[in-house]
């Protein structure tokens, strides 16, 4: 009984539910029917806007759809209002049913309705002015009025009559079989079940020229994308069906409606074309600066960071709604802005389509899946007006990809993805069917979407690449490794050529998922990624960030490594140590148009070697440095640093740099950090400006090295500041699963400090002591 009563009370609520979506959509049909009347007294004046048969075809049976919904919806008002469990409604649904036919006349008509309209908006300005400002009364009595287009609201009609049998299904969930309303509403259901799939019917024999028979139009793959739009960067989310690609928007949600998309422009498989760099007039891409790209992260670790704190007090739900607001802005934010490498697609007249993606493995992912579709070779066609607005309109339902980012899980649960260092020793490939120059390069997701994070040599002219090189990547919250095998192009690149623009040919790719279970003991993994037909060996191993960045206390006198600096530059009678002078000097002969000098890491077991001669004080170092790689002498540099028990900075003064550079008045900042930095002792001083000034030469060479002061920021920041563990205590009481989050807010501060000296033009040095110190050293 209790369990009837309430069946028929949630009917109420339905009916309520649809008075109101009636209530809207009359609103929306008087608004269409507003403008008739004065067009029509116009069309028979000496200056007609439209003519009258203009205006027949494009208001065709709208007046008398208004006037069937109206007696509908005056028919249900009142019944509603006196509500009891024994009201009746079936006969205005089973009426509502049968004048279905004026949909059809309706439907019929519309392509012609739109089309007219579009014309006469091109040749009369007035009402085109008209057509896009129709105003929509909101529904109960607030002031309100939404403009809306004319092919806005001519759409109406025929998105509400292909809900109808949605209505009713609901309808009759609510209402018991004993209830006389049943067998009424069962028969409204039907003969609107069958309206609708003589409809489809229609429209899918029209559709059959673009499809194999029997095979209906699927959804293959979806995403956002980046789209390039006149220069600017627009967030698009991107269908491809069985037969063609459909760029759409996400319209902005008014007061929680369903989501729905307005289609920017499609492209039927068989006319699209994948366009290389030379084949168009591109636009350059606009890059965004690595400063903002970090602005974002940093924002995005410490909403996440908020978002946890609030979890563990049990203050009300509408903080943590804000917080994930704010931050889900800042996510789409830096998936707009992040992504620069061009994906090009054009149509039959040749016109092009630019989106911007940060993986190349994405965009052959892309073209792959596209080819393949277009193996099946399809007529080209057209969709009409309707056709393409009901498929715009099936992507809601049919899209995989719901959130941004991208690869995150949408619970923001910490354990989703793997934080610290990842090392990758990719050791050869085997299956090549010829002999290649073979290079592989590695992406890892960070923030919800791929980068590249290290690429090996080419390997020339082989079928049996060896490369044995190790790579140490760092993860963000990570959860794939990707690996690519392109084929090394040896003719010169076009100087056109932009950032990712390569005409490697990419020869076969796979992806691999990072298993913390597997990856968590210490030791080495060793896996293989097969590619139809090509395999590569791989070992790796994982650090975790807490473990992967301990500074170890000084335990040996001896050697260079791990031992305090001060120690060194007594021992050497120095005022920098040998090993920074001489890999400094390395670099500085023949390193400073490496792409990538510091970013990209050496081979490990070349970094371990010169790490032994010079704590072994081999007399040959110099020799073994000339022979060497200099991604290798760079890491040996970078190691040194990051195995000084205590850093440059030192773990005294560590907070209060992290404070200074934190201070918004610009002169307080500048006095603050250069009184810091005067205050280290001596040998980490001079040995800081040593490097200083090297890494400034380093970013001079830009253009050609890539290395920006940001770059070089990112890379040293963490190895000069971050502090000893003894000082960099959690404190209590606040659980580690926001250790990331702060972690890397603590980071990215490091690397805010190294920038801010990078980019001060000058560092005076105040008393003479000091000035005669460090301009008489011998460096």
């Amino acid at each position: 009984e209790c369990d009837l009563e309430k069946g028929l009370e949630t009917r109420k609520w339905v009916l309520s539910g649809i008075l109101s979506t009636e209530e809207s959509y009359l609103s929306h049909l008087e608004a269409l029917l507003l403008p008739m009347k004065p067009l029509k007294a116009a069309a028979t004046t000496s200056q007609p806007v439209l003519t009258v048969a203009q205006i027949e075809t494009i208001f065709f049976k709208v007046p008398e759809l208004y006037e069937i919904h109206k007696e509908f919806y005056d028919g249900l008002l009142p019944r509603v209002q006196q509500w009891s469990h024994h009201q009746r409604v079936g006969d205005l649904f089973q009426k509502l049913a049968s004048q279905l036919g004026v949909y059809r006349a309706f439907l019929d008509n519309y392509e012609l309705a739109v089309e007219t309209a579009e014309k006469c908006c091109q040749a009369n300005t007035q009402f085109a002015e008209i057509s896009e400002n129709l105003k929509v009364r909101s529904p109960k009595d607030c002031k309100e009025t939404a403009k809306n287009s004319l092919e806005a609201l001519l759409y109406k009609p025929v998105d509400r009559v292909t809900r109808s049998t949605l209505v009713l299904h609901d309808l009759l969930k609510h209402t018991p079989t004993s209830h006389p309303d049943h067998p009424l509403l069962q028969d409204a259901l039907r003969i609107s079940q069958n309206f609708l799939s003589s409809i489809n019917e229609e429209t899918s024999r029209r559709q059959s020229t673009t499809v194999k028979k029997g095979e209906n139009r699927q959804l293959l793959k979806d995403s956002f994308m980046v789209e390039l739009v006149e220069g600017a960067r627009k967030l698009r989310h991107v269908f491809l069906f069985t037969d063609l690609l459909l760029c759409a928007k996400l319209k902005k949600q008014i007061g929680g409606k369903n989501q729905q998309y307005d289609c920017k422009w499609y492209i039927p498989l068989a006319d699209l074309t994948f366009q290389t760099i030379d084949d168009c007039e591109s636009s350059p891409i606009p890059l965004v600066q690595d400063e903002e790209i970090d602005a974002m992260k940093i924002k995005i670790s410490q909403f996440k960071n908020e978002i946890q704190r609030e979890k563990r007090t049990t203050k009300g739900q509408k903080v943590i709604e804000r917080l994930r607001k704010k931050l889900s802005e800042q996510e789409s934010l830096l998936l707009l802005m992040s992504p620069n490498m061009a994906f090009r697609v054009a149509n039959r007249n040749g016109k092009g389509f630019t989106f911007l993606i940060s993986s190349d493995y994405e965009r052959a992912e892309w073209r792959e899946i596209v080819r393949e579709q277009q193996k099946k070779c399809f007529k080209s066609f057209s969709l009409t007006s309707l056709e393409l607005q009901m498929l715009t309109n099936s992507c809601v339902k049919l899209q995989t990809v719901h959130t941004i980012p991208v690869t995150m899980n949408k619970e923001d649960d910490e354990s989703s993805g793997l934080y610290g260092f990842l090392n990758v020793i990719v050791h050869s490939a085997s299956g090549l069917k010829h002999s290649l120059n073979l290079y592989c390069s590695l992406e890892v997701d960070s923030f919800g979407y791929f980068v590249n994070k290290a690429k090996t040599r080419v390997y020339r002219d082989s079928t049996e690449p060896n490369w044995n090189e190790e790579f140490e990547i760092e993860l963000e919250g990570s959860q794939t490794l990707r690996l690519l095998c392109y084929d090394k192009c040896c003719t010169k690149p076009k100087q056109s050529r932009e950032e990712g623009e390569t005409s490697d040919k990419i020869v076969a790719k796979g992806q691999l998922k990072l298993d913390p279970q597997t990856l968590q003991s210490k030791d080495w993994q060793r896996t293989v990624i097969s590619m139809n037909g090509i395999e590569v060996k791989l070992s790796m191993k994982f650090t975790s960030r807490e473990f992967s960045l301990k500074r170890m206390p000084s335990r040996k006198q001896s050697g260079v490594f791990g031992v305090k600096i001060n120690t060194v530059t007594k021992r050497e009678r120095s005022k920098v140590p040998l090993i920074v002078r001489q890999c400094v000097e390395e670099i500085e002969r023949r390193g400073m148009e490496e792409v990538g000098i510091y970013r990209v890491s050496g081979v490990a077991t070349d970094i371990q070697a010169l790490k032994a001669a010079f704590d072994s004080n081999n007399k040959d170092v110099s020799v073994m440095m000339r022979e060497m790689d200099v991604n290798a002498i760079a890491g040996t540099l970078k190691l040194y640093f990051r195995e000084l028990p205590e850093p440059l900075f030192t773990d005294e003064l560590y907070p209060n740099f992290a404070g200074g550079i934190a201070l918004s008045d610009s002169v307080a900042k500048e006095s603050c950090m250069l009184n810091l930095l005067l205050s280290l002792p001596e040998p980490n001083l001079v040995t800081f400006l040593f490097l200083l000034d090297h890494l400034k030469r380093v970013a001079e060479n830009e253009s050609v090295n890539k290395m920006s002061f940001h770059n070089l920021a990112t890379v040293f920041g963490p190895t000069l500041l971050r502090p000893s563990e003894k000082d960099s205590k959690t404190p209590t009481g606040s659980q580690p699963i926001s250790l990331n989050d702060s972690w890397s807010l603590e980071v990215m501060s490091q690397v805010q400090v190294l920038l801010y000296f990078l980019q001060l033009e000058s560092i005076p040095t105040p008393d003479s002591k000091r000035q005669s110190l460090l301009f008489s050293t011998e460096v």
